[in-house]
């Protein structure tokens, strides 16, 4: 399970802990695909707002890496979009927070058996979304590579040049290289810019925790 707020994290592990064994409990993206290697769980639930590396990149990351896992997502995102790129990402599941807790370990269920499972709260909205066939991709989001997503959130965290090296284990040249790219694609003249526009896709939250500067 990858939730970054303790709160909820233990109250999902009250709620699933008698029905299912559970592994582990991670509150970040990286550490997620980390414990997917080492621990090969059968169910992942993930928020999609997650510090370091946001759920849909954890779950490109693992899937790409063809660890037979099913993911489901567990987020405030009720937005239709959000909730199609996340089947894309390889989601198997997808529900909202304010879903009754009872309808998590239906879905739980539901994809072991090799189902997909979409919260009614949203389904109709899913089903139109993906009938709309005059509907146009958002094509800057595909522009941009794992990579250059993984700058994206971590500049949007607030995290300094030299701290995203650091985590992504590369130069600080390179990641201004991304930064100043994904501008160019994006078409915008700001930090700011880059940051409402991870917003825009779900990236990170609205109000985004500040990282931790006592390091």
């Amino acid at each position: 399970m990858a939730e970054d707020h303790i709160i909820v994290a233990e109250g999902l592990k009250s709620i699933l802990e008698d029905e299912f064994e559970l592994i582990g409990i991670v509150a970040d993206g990286r550490a997620l695909v980390e414990a997917a290697r080492q621990q090969k769980p059968d169910v992942i639930v993930a928020d999609i707002s997650m510090p370091l590396l946001n759920g849909l990149d954890a779950a490109r990351q693992i899937k790409k890496e063809g660890l037979p896992v099913k993911i489901i997502f567990l987020t405030m995102h009720a937005e239709v979009p959000l909730a199609t790129e996340a089947f894309r990402s390889g989601a198997s599941g997808y529900l909202l927070k304010q879903s009754a807790s009872q309808e998590l370990i239906t879905a739980i269920h539901e994809v072991v058996k090799g189902h997909s499972y979409v919260t009614p709260l949203i389904t109709k909205d899913v089903l139109t979304f993906l009938m709309d066939v005059t509907r146009e991709p958002e094509q800057q989001v595909i522009k941009l590579t794992p990579r250059q997503r993984e700058v994206l959130q971590l500049v949007a965290e607030g995290r300094t040049m030299k701290e995203i090296a650091s985590i992504l284990e590369i130069s600080t040249r390179t990641v201004e290289a991304h930064k100043y790219e994904m501008m160019q694609t994006l078409g915008v003249q700001t930090t700011a810019e880059l940051i409402q526009y991870a917003i825009k896709i779900g990236l990170i939250p609205l109000s985004p925790p500040a990282p931790d500067q006592s390091q």
